[in-house]
């Protein structure tokens, strides 16, 4: 006897809803929170937490801590910190919303797409997971607990995470433009 096909069960639209509204309102308010932090971590006098995610090695990281003195790595720690709840927030909705889009195109028979669906929801939660390992590093460099090649590493955990978060944004809003035009 043949073995079935499984069929991914499909998250039903009221409850697909509601989980990306509570998700968009966490992911807006975490980044509104990191904004402000960032604002007063300028006002230290050196550069914003993308500046440390771009620093690519750790001589350029002891220069970021003197320029920001030790309220500035207080406050780059903080950021770390809440940025994990960002990217639980960020990672999920990203990943509900793609989820979406490929439903939505696989039942309106937007073939290409839909196959893009097959890859963009797992980019967001990549892009999470490179954020946590690029937060992870930071913390323990910045505590002075890892040296060479920490650094670089993390740096390339931040552009990974960018890139795939990119795709998954411009996926999520093809989405919605296709959507949009669908509707009129």
């Amino acid at each position: 006897m043949p073995t079935p096909v499984r069929v991914a069960r499909r998250v039903p639209p009221l409850a697909r809803r509601n989980s990306l509204l509570l998700l968009a309102g966490a992911t807006i308010v975490l980044n509104l929170v990191l904004a402000w932090i960032d604002k007063r971590l300028e006002a230290t006098g050196g550069p914003g937490i993308i500046g440390l995610e771009f620093a690519g090695s750790l001589g350029r990281v002891h220069e970021i801590q003197a320029e920001w003195g030790e309220h500035g790595e207080y406050l780059a720690r903080l950021s770390l910190w809440i940025d994990f709840g960002f990217m639980a927030s960020y990672g999920a909705f990203f990943a509900l919303a793609c989820a979406a889009v490929r439903d939505f195109a696989a039942d309106r028979g937007l073939r290409r797409l839909a196959a893009v669906g097959a890859v963009a929801p797992a980019c967001a939660v990549a892009a999470a997971l490179f954020d946590v390992a690029e937060n992870s590093l930071w913390l323990l460099v910045l505590g002075g607990h890892l040296g060479e090649p920490a650094p670089p590493i993390a740096t390339a955990c931040a552009c990974l995470k960018f890139l795939l978060i990119a795709v998954a944004i411009v996926y999520s809003l093809v989405g919605l433009v296709a959507w949009l035009r669908r509707r009129r």
